[in-house]
């Protein structure tokens, strides 16, 4: 059976950065960003119209093209990075690993509560992942997006399984599913920027109003486990940083519904505060805001 190109294409790419010395590493990177900048100037206004969202309007014409071009050099090293984190020795992870907050995610595990991480796409969350479920030796599940072509999916899902992580297909099962993983004790890791399926919490979010997925603020009230926004920074070098920031308030103050507005909106918040940090490690390729597609 004849496989789909772009199954074929990330087969391709992990097989060679896997194959490459280290010193060829950063040269192959350097092309493959052209190569990707090129073909993908869809995409570029994308990420240029999210930048400005963080930036602010006075940002230069020559300052946001840097950054858009740095975008995508760091979208294609969180991709060459995760291709070759397959038998990375836990002593490697572990001196790649800058910790901050990650005390509540211990903190919640003690407890048995399990522990909900909100992240944006951003940085180099498989590395930390990876660490989690390694180091740490804490059970990892997360929620993805189901990508076509099925059999692209399912790559992606052994690749991430090779990490020690459980894979959820966001979908139907999804909600009985990452339930059960809060009440095993596991640390949950949950995409929380865009509003994939649609139907979600109407947010302002860098100041324009957008929907964000309700799932973290509704699996929390109900268990009970912390909601912790976090994400992941690559330091280069083999470095990175995983920043908690402190759960949020989940304690209920009015009807279900009111609660998970709130706590959406307050998630929101924090988001935006770890994304400006490292605006330039912010993996958001897609439209996220009604005014992207109407513009």
């Amino acid at each position: 059976m004849a496989h789909h190109p772009a199954y074929l294409t990330y087969r391709a790419a992990a097989g060679l950065t896997r194959a490459l010395p280290s010193s060829l590493v950063p040269p192959v990177e350097w092309a493959a960003t052209r190569i990707a900048v090129a073909a993908m100037s869809g995409r570029r206004a994308q990420v240029e119209r999210n930048l400005r969202r963080v930036y602010g309007a006075d940002i230069s014409d020559a300052a946001l093209r840097g950054a858009v071009d740095e975008t995508f050099a760091s979208y294609v090293r969180y991709w060459s990075e995760s291709f070759r984190l397959p038998g990375t020795p836990p002593d490697v992870l572990d001196a790649g690993m800058r910790l901050e907050g990650f005390d509540q995610v211990d903190a919640a595990v003690a407890a048995g509560t399990g522990a909900i991480l909100a992240l944006p796409h951003l940085g180099g969350w498989e590395w930390a992942g990876f660490w989690v479920a390694t180091v740490r030796n804490y059970p990892v599940s997360v929620v993805v997006e189901a990508v076509e072509p099925p059999e692209l999916a399912e790559w992606f899902g052994e690749l991430r399984r090779s990490f020690g992580m459980e894979i959820i297909m966001l979908g139907p099962g999804a909600g009985s599913a990452t339930a059960k993983a809060l009440h095993d004790n596991r640390v949950l890791c949950l995409l929380s920027d865009r509003d994939i399926n649609g139907g979600g919490i109407p947010v302002e979010f860098f100041g324009e109003t957008t929907t964000l997925p309700g799932g973290p603020a509704t699996l929390a009230l109900r268990s009970g486990a912390p909601l912790l926004p976090a994400a992941v920074y690559n330091l280069g070098g083999g470095l990175h940083e995983a920043r908690v920031l402190p759960a949020l308030d989940t304690a209920r103050q009015g009807s279900f519904r009111a609660d998970v507005a709130r706590v959406t909106q307050d998630l929101a918040h924090d988001l935006e505060a770890l994304i400006r940090r490292a605006p330039e490690q912010w993996h958001l390729l897609q439209p996220n805001w009604p005014s992207d597609l109407v513009d």
